[in-house]
């Protein structure tokens, strides 16, 4: 049996280390530095390469990243040097996240359907094409930044405030250059793959909620909340999707030197039946991974080491529950800016053979569950139906409280009405 090291501490990582610690050729699951619900947790931070190399060569470890960060400092090429077992993107590859410029010019040259964009490092210019274009515009910042780096605009007004924004290093070093976008009004929907390099497997469709508030007001977070499957992407879309974008990017970056292992996650709009590329995460989405994790049939650990080996080939189609899962974020009040820490949560204990609770924003503290983020707690459940999906993780989310609690009550409203 072989042990795995789960890196990261959000809700993602909760699911990832859940769904492998089910199988039956794993044995420990450990988590660097996981929350206040996962379990063999080893304070170590996921940008601590040497320390997570030294724990994973020690303990013989698997290692499965879960953030973006690791992967875009290089933590595969790293462990590979030292013959660890690793999974996820190189460097390289993380490019396609890491810097969004670089990804739109990856697109533009592989002729991968994206919005028509600009990209500026002077507000001056960037604010006289915003105002020389007759649509309205995206302003997003080049790197990481932890899903807030994105600004959709509905005037010129707020295209200047977002450059001013972004350009005047709100978003540290994320914000160097910007990409001025056309606005493309759609459906978001997220698509996300499995790859050796060679092929992509596709995992569950699924969609995420972006905006703080129902009916999707108010700026953007890392996620409210996301079900699976989503009737957004019917079968003939995903296969679209999965032709046009997820095995195109994987067959472009080979050609051009790079071999992508990992998640590939593409964030696409679609307008007019047509699926656009809005943008590519090199890792599992959160919210979204809760829901998909809960739907899987399939031993994830297979379909890891088949990465890792480059074999996916040699594996069958994923198997999905029938069932439709729906993920709630329970959020701390002022979330995406400041907020409180450090409030006890109840009502965790409850057990329902439907729903499972992953920790994000979580800490223990002498027995106690604290909230230590933003994103506090994914409540996931299935239902036979969307609906009822919906229902059993809205029972569950009352179950649990805080004093500054705060959720959407629409998650999974979308795909009622689809």
């Amino acid at each position: 049996m072989a042990d795995v090291l789960v890196v990261g501490s959000g809700g993602r990582e909760h699911a990832l280390g859940w769904k492998l610690s089910q199988s039956n050729k794993v044995g420990k699951v450990y988590h660097a530095p996981g929350n206040g619900g996962t379990s063999n947790n080893v304070s170590i931070a996921v940008d601590d390469i040497d320390g997570l190399v030294k724990f994973a060569s020690g303990n013989n470890c698997l290692t499965v990243v879960g953030p973006e960060t690791p992967l875009s400092i290089g933590i595969v090429d790293e462990f590979t040097k030292k013959g660890l077992r690793i999974f996820g993107p190189t460097k390289k590859a993380a490019q396609l996240e890491s810097s969004k410029v670089w990804a739109k010019n990856f697109m533009k040259k592989h002729d991968i359907l994206t919005a028509q964009f600009e990209i500026f490092d002077d507000a001056k210019k960037a604010k006289e094409y915003a105002k020389s274009v007759d649509y309205n515009l995206v302003v997003k910042a080049d790197g990481l930044a932890a899903g807030k780096g994105v600004i959709v605009c509905n005037d010129y007004t707020e295209a200047v405030s977002a450059i001013d924004k972004i350009l005047e290093k709100s978003f540290g070093t994320a914000g160097s250059k910007i990409i001025l976008e056309e606005r493309i009004d759609g459906t978001e929907a997220s698509y996300i793959a499995l790859s050796d390099g060679m092929v992509a497997i596709p995992m569950a469709t699924s969609q995420d909620h972006k905006r703080i508030f129902n009916n999707d007001k108010g700026p953007n977070t890392g996620g409210m909340g996301a079900y699976s499957p989503t009737p957004v992407i019917n079968d003939s879309m995903a296969e679209q999707i999965q032709k046009n974008v997820i095995d195109k990017t994987v067959e472009s970056m080979k050609n051009d030197g790079i071999v992508f292992k990992g998640f590939l996650y593409a964030g696409i709009m679609l307008k007019d039946d047509t699926p656009y590329v809005l943008e590519y995460n090199a890792r599992m989405g959160d919210p979204e991974c809760q829901p998909i994790m809960m739907r899987m049939e399939s031993d994830l650990y297979d379909y890891i080491n088949a990465s890792i080996d480059g074999t996916l080939s040699q594996l069958p189609p994923i198997s999905w529950k029938k069932q439709s899962a729906v993920c709630v974020v329970l959020a701390s009040k002022g979330y995406p800016d400041s907020y409180p820490k450090n409030e006890e949560i109840l009502g965790l204990g409850m057990q329902d053979k439907n729903s499972v609770v992953f920790h994000a924003g979580t800490i223990l503290d002498n027995n106690k569950v604290l909230t230590s983020g933003g994103r506090v707690l994914g409540v996931t459940a299935l239902g036979d139906t969307l609906q009822t999906a919906i229902s059993n993780a809205y029972l569950r989310v009352k179950e649990i409280s805080w004093p500054a609690k705060y959720y959407r009550t629409d998650i999974g409203k979308k795909g009622l009405m689809s």
